[in-house]
């Protein structure tokens, strides 16, 4: 029940609409009332009586009273799916929005496809309960209310027969309710872990037709789907048992209520009409009951998408971005004292790294794979938060600084290049939402981008692709490191910037880094040892902790873990 309280909650940013909406179920509710009256009077008055001056009146009343109450259902199916989108609208961007602000480590542990799932598909599931409580449930219980009042007031006795069967029909609908929701708690999440995996076939396609495992991609496909197809039979098997139950216990009732109501007229204790109109009346009277199904499933598949939705609006967020320090000076000393970080509690990612950049200076990290090194740019970024130690920025400890200020001082080029599928012009104003054509183009150049982008038809208009598939990985190597020299960041996070590039496109890029460089704080990793020996700094990382610092020649020198680095990547 909280669940749904909260849902019905989104609809209080449009109280005018839905109230309006409600109003007209409201008045297409009474305008029912109108036919059995109609039929009351055509078989007691006018055919009883042969009153052919009530004829053309009595129909002439009908006719307009279903005319008035399609025109009222027409303007109301409008509003209402008005409505929806704009709940759909609102309740997906707050979704996406709470996304965005979730710290990156949730997305660790989290599928796209599952994420996409939610987004997609249970936002709408979410917001159809609004519109159709509006739309369906409560004019049906109105309904249903305003018809057992017109039967009570023309015939108490009839009534009661009328009535007879809804207890058990009550019964049987609440019990097969609390068996149906866990089954549709299944049924949806099945569905979830088949968007899941369809998001990651789709996404490394390239690899399956390399590998030539289509049959054990397809098996996999197979196997989900097929589990799919299982819980919502299990769903349907419930439905398949109660609603035609339900419909034989109602329709049932009709054959009770007219033998009734002919005795009664044999009796003389009622006209030939009440039984006639009685029998126009369950139409109406049972209708709602008919939707029970509908509406059933309905709230069921609702209530499961809300609480999916809403696990994850619950879900705790980065630190408001814009909250913490904004120095108005960023010199660009960084400090690392003592720190530490795990993914996973058992298995420390760094650990006890100590670390001084002074403004300017460049750090190189090296290592090998998984000692931690772009573990160390990610905490720079904030992107996770130290457990152990401290980072500080120009004295300032890192996690009191404003994300937003922190990162917009930051450029980072990341081991995989990603690029947006929009234009290249706006994936280069990422980094800067002001730039002019002549900015981009100069940073082009100086990432040794700008001649293959020159010889695109549309050069700056050119659509990228799904993650920048129209370019190569050093393409988009070139593209990313043109983004970050567009931004012209105090602090500059490369990792493995130049691993994508040939040797003469790397002496290129190098060069535009070393200016880059000149006047900021940089940490870069890199395994080539033309990219690191320069450095101001080097770092050497193993199994998450700092084993070696120092200069090239000192470091070669020693004849520990980097000298031995070195000697492998001049074999190779």
């Amino acid at each position: 029940m909280a669940i749904l309280k909260r849902v019905f909650a989104l609809a209080l940013k449009y109280p005018w609409r839905a109230s309006i909406s409600l109003l007209m179920a409201v008045a297409c509710t009474v305008l029912v009332l109108v036919l059995p009256t109609v039929t009351q009077i055509l078989v007691d008055e006018v055919m009883k009586n042969r009153r052919a001056d009530l004829l053309f009146k009595t129909a002439s009343l009908g006719i307009g009273a279903i005319f008035l109450r399609q025109l009222l259902f027409t303007l109301r199916t409008y509003g209402n799916n008005a409505l929806e989108q704009r709940l759909i609208h609102d309740l997906r961007s707050k979704l996406y929005d709470k996304l965005q602000r979730l710290p990156i480590k949730w997305f660790d542990s989290n599928s796209s496809g599952e994420i996409m799932s939610r987004v997609a598909s249970d936002v709408p599931s979410t917001d159809r309960v609004i519109v159709e409580t509006i739309d369906q449930a409560i004019p049906a219980v109105l309904q249903f209310l305003i018809m057992a009042g017109w039967m009570f007031y023309n015939s108490w006795e009839l009534a009661l027969v009328t009535l007879a069967p809804l207890p058990i029909i009550g019964l049987i609908t609440t019990i097969y309710s609390r068996v149906a929701e866990p089954r549709w708690r299944e049924s949806s999440e099945a569905s979830a872990a088949l968007n899941a995996l369809l998001h990651d076939n789709l996404a490394g396609i390239r690899q399956i037709k390399a590998y030539t495992v289509e049959p054990e991609a397809l098996n996999r496909f197979d196997e989900a789907s097929r589990h799919v197809g299982e819980k919502h039979m299990r769903v349907m098997k419930g439905q398949a048992v109660v609603w035609p139950g339900v419909s034989l216990l109602a329709e049932s009732g009709i054959i009770l209520m007219l033998g009734c109501g002919a005795w009664w007229v044999l009796q003389g204790k009622m006209t030939e009409g009440t039984p006639l109109a009685f029998l126009v009346a369950w139409g109406f009277l049972f209708d709602p009951i008919s939707r029970i199904n509908n509406l059933t499933q309905l709230y069921l598949g609702g209530k499961v998408a809300a609480k999916r939705v809403f696990d994850i609006l619950d879900l705790p967020d980065e630190t408001n971005l814009t909250e913490g320090a904004r120095p108005a000076e960023f010199k660009g000393r960084v400090v690392f004292d003592n720190a530490g970080f795990s993914y996973d509690p058992d298995s420390p990612a760094v650990r006890g790294v100590s670390i001084v950049a002074e403004p300017g200076m460049t750090v190189a990290l090296v290592g090998p794979t998984g000692a931690g090194k772009s573990t160390v740019l990610n905490l720079l970024t904030r992107f996770y938060e130290t457990d152990q130690g401290s980072i500080l920025l120009d004295g300032y400890p890192i996690e009191s600084l404003s994300k937003e200020w922190l990162r917009d001082h930051t450029g980072y080029v990341t081991q995989e290049s990603f690029l947006f599928n929009t234009t290249l012009r706006d994936n280069l104003k990422l980094a800067k939402p002001d730039a002019t054509d002549d900015e981009i183009w100069a940073a082009l150049d100086n990432a040794n981008a700008s001649p293959f982008v020159r010889e695109l038809p549309e050069m700056l208009d050119t659509v990228a692709g799904e993650r920048g598939v129209r370019f190569s990985g050093g393409e988009k190597q070139r593209l990313s490191i043109a983004r970050a020299l567009l931004k012209n960041p105090p602090l500059l996070l490369l990792d493995e910037a130049t691993s994508a590039l040939d040797n003469e496109t790397e002496r290129l890029v190098q060069q535009a880094l070393e200016t880059l460089r000149s006047d900021r704080t940089s940490f870069v990793i890199a395994h080539r040892l033309s990219t690191v020996r320069n450095a101001d700094l080097i770092c050497v990382l193993e199994d998450g902790k700092l084993v070696e610092s120092g200069k090239h020649d000192e470091l070669l020198a020693r004849g520990g873990l980097y000298s031995r680095l070195c000697e492998a990547s001049i074999r190779e």
